[in-house]
C-alpha cells in the first residue's frame, strides 16, 4: 500500500463519525442543531460530499454569546496557573490528534499534506506560547507622579468573536483563539463555511483538556446570517477576523453600533523585490516557496515578483522551469507540492485571471490552465511582461499564480511596491545593507523580510497598514486587543484639592 492509500484509508476512519452524524455547533458543551438545518461540505479533491453542518444564524449566535457571556466570570477570575494548565492540555491534545487534524483540513481545503502535516504543530505550538504568558498578562507598570503612585494593570475584554478563514483554518483559529483564553475571554468561532471539519476538532480537544462548557462555542454558518449576528450581537465585545478586506469593511460597518473593537487581518499584493546584487538562487527559491505553497492561498504571498531588469530575462528564465516542475497533484500524497483550490468559486475566481493577464497584455509563460480531472485543480502560473497597472498586478488572485514586474533602479521599484491599496508584507532581496535599511524605512507594509521568505516568530507583531488591515497580533500585541488598560492613582499625601463652592 502507498502512503497516499494509507492516508486516504486513515481518513476514511477520521470521516466515518461525520458522515454519519454531521457537523453540529458547540454551545455551551453541547451538540446544537442549525436553526437553519444544514449545509454540505465538499472535498475540493474531487467535489464529492464530505458531510452535513449545522446552519447558524441569528438564534445560534445568540445563544453561543449568551453561553460565552455566563462562563466569562468563572473563566476570567480562574487563577492563572489553573488557566495554564489547561490550556497547555489543550496543545498536548493538539499533538496527540495532528494526524487526524491535518488529513481532515487536507480533504476540506485541498492544501497538501506535506504543508498540513506541520500545521497541526504550529497550532500546538501557538497554544504554548500563550500558555506560558497567562501568569504574567495581566501586569502592569508603575506610573509615579509628584502626588500619586499611578500603578496600570489589564483585564479581559469580555466574550469575543473569532471568524476564520479557510485556507489554513485549523492554524489561524489556534492563532486567534489562544490568545483570547489565555487573555481571560470567552469565545465564539464562527469558521469558514467551506472549512468546518477541524474547527470541530479543536473544540472537542479543548473540551476534553478541560475547558469548561460555553468558554469556546462554535457556530457554523455564512457571513450574511451568522458572521453578521455575530459583528452586531451586544454581548461580544470584540471581532478578530481573518479574510478578504471588503469583508473587514463589512465587519467594521456591522459592529459599529455596538462599538465593537476590531482586529483585521485581511488581503495583501505582496512585493518580492530582487536587486541584481541578491543572492539569486535563495531569492529564487523564497519567491516560488511564498506564492506557490499553500495553493497560493495565503495572506503574506509574494504575489508581484519585482524584478531588477539587468537580471529579469536570466532569473524568470530559470522561474519558468522551476514553476512548470511544481507537483499537482492529490494533497494526501506527500510528493503533492499543490493541490486543488478550495471550491468552485474560488477556481472560477482564479482562472478567470487567466483571461484577464491576456487582456491585460501580459504573457503567460507558465500554466494558465485547470488540469483536466475532477477536482478545483489549476497548474501554477507565472505571467511575465507585465506592469503594475494591470489588474493581474493590483487585484488580490489569492492562488498560485504570479506576475512579474521589471525595474531598473530603487527608486522605480519602491515606487512600484508602494503604489497598491494593501500593504501586507514585503521581502526585499539584495546584499546592500544601506539600500536594504533605506528600503524597508519607506517600504509601506506591516511586516517586512529581508533576504527571507516569510519566518513567523510568535512574539513579533503581525498585521498590515492600508487595506490589508488593522491592529496586530503576537506576544503582547495580542493581550493588548483581547485585555482593557485599567489605571489605578493612589494619592501619596494630603495634596491640594481645589474647593469649589466653599465659603
Amino acid at each position: 500500500m502507498s502512503i497516499l492509500d494509507d492516508n486516504i484509508a486513515k481518513l476514511g476512519g477520521f470521516l466515518k463519525r461525520f458522515r454519519e452524524t454531521g457537523i453540529q455547533n458547540r454551545i455551551a458543551g453541547k451538540d446544537v442543531a442549525g436553526s437553519e438545518g444544514v449545509f454540505q461540505t465538499l472535498s475540493p479533491v474531487d467535489a464529492s460530499v464530505i458531510c452535513d453542518v449545522a446552519h447558524g444564524a441569528a438564534t445560534d449566535i445568540d445563544a453561543a454569546a449568551t453561553a460565552a457571556h455566563e462562563a466569562f466570570p468563572a473563566w476570567r477570575d480562574m487563577p492563572a496557573m489553573e488557566r495554564k494548565k489547561i490550556i497547555l492540555r489543550i496543545a498536548e491534545g493538539i499533538e496527540a490528534r495532528a494526524e487526524e487534524i491535518a488529513l481532515c483540513e487536507c480533504w476540506d481545503t485541498g492544501q497538501a499534506y506535506r504543508f498540513m502535516s506541520k500545521a497541526a504543530l504550529r497550532g500546538a505550538e501557538n497554544f504554548r506560547y500563550f500558555a506560558d504568558q497567562v501568569v504574567q498578562a495581566r501586569d502592569g507598570q508603575h506610573l509615579k507622579s509628584p502626588t500619586l503612585m499611578n500603578i496600570t494593570t489589564r483585564v479581559p475584554i469580555g466574550p469575543v468573536g473569532v471568524i476564520t478563514p479557510w485556507n489554513t483554518p485549523f492554524m489561524l483559529s489556534t492563532w486567534k483563539i489562544a490568545p483570547a483564553l489565555a487573555a481571560g475571554c470567552t469565545v465564539v468561532h464562527k469558521p469558514a463555511e467551506a472549512s468546518p471539519l477541524t474547527a470541530r476538532l479543536l473544540v472537542e480537544i479543548a473540551e476534553e483538556a478541560g475547558l469548561p462548557p460555553g468558554v469556546l462555542n462554535t457556530v457554523n454558518g455564512f457571513g450574511e446570517g451568522a458572521g453578521k449576528a455575530l459583528c452586531e450581537h451586544p454581548k461580544i465585545k470584540a471581532i478578530a477576523f481573518v479574510g478578504e478586506s471588503r469583508t473587514g469593511s463589512l465587519i467594521t460597518k456591522q459592529g459599529a453600533d455596538t462599538l465593537k473593537r476590531n482586529h483585521l487581518e485581511l488581503g495583501g499584493k505582496n512585493p518580492v523585490i530582487v536587486f541584481e546584487d541578491a543572492d539569486l538562487e535563495r531569492a529564487l527559491d523564497a519567491a516560488i516557496f511564498m506564492i506557490y505553497s499553500i495553493n497560493g492561498e495565503r495572506c503574506t504571498s509574494s504575489s508581484r515578483l519585482l524584478v531588477q531588469d539587468t537580471i529579469r530575462e536570466a532569473f524568470e528564465a530559470k522561474l519558468v522551469a522551476r514553476v512548470n516542475n511544481i507537483r499537482v497533484g492529490h494533497p494526501l500524497d506527500p510528493e503533492t507540492e499543490v493541490g486543488p483550490l478550495v471550491s468552485q468559486e474560488h477556481f472560477d475566481k482564479v482562472t478567470g485571471y487567466f483571461d484577464i493577464a491576456k487582456q491585460d497584455g501580459a504573457v503567460i509563460a507558465a500554466g494558465g490552465e485547470a488540469l483536466e480531472r475532477s477536482g478545483y485543480f489549476v497548474r501554477p502560473t507565472l505571467f511575465t511582461q507585465a506592469h503594475n497597472k494591470m489588474r493581474i498586478a493590483r487585484e488580490e488572485i489569492f492562488g498560485p499564480v504570479l506576475t512579474s514586474i521589471p525595474f531598473s533602479s530603487e527608486e522605480e521599484a519602491l515606487e512600484i511596491a508602494n503604489d497598491t491599496d494593501y500593504g501586507l508584507t514585503g521581502y526585499v532581496w539584495t546584499n546592500d545593507l544601506t539600500r536594504a535599511l533605506r528600503f524597508t524605512d519607506r517600504l509601506e507594509a506591516g511586516m517586512i523580510w529581508v533576504n527571507s521568505e516569510n519566518v513567523r516568530h510568535l512574539p513579533t507583531p503581525f498585521g498590515g497598514v492600508k487595506a490589508s488591515g488593522i491592529g496586530r497580533d503576537g506576544g503582547d500585541w495580542s493581550f493588548e486587543f483581547y485585555m482593557e488598560q485599567k489605571h489605578i492613582g493612589f494619592a501619596t499625601g494630603q495634596h491640594k484639592i481645589p474647593k469649589l463652592g466653599a465659603s
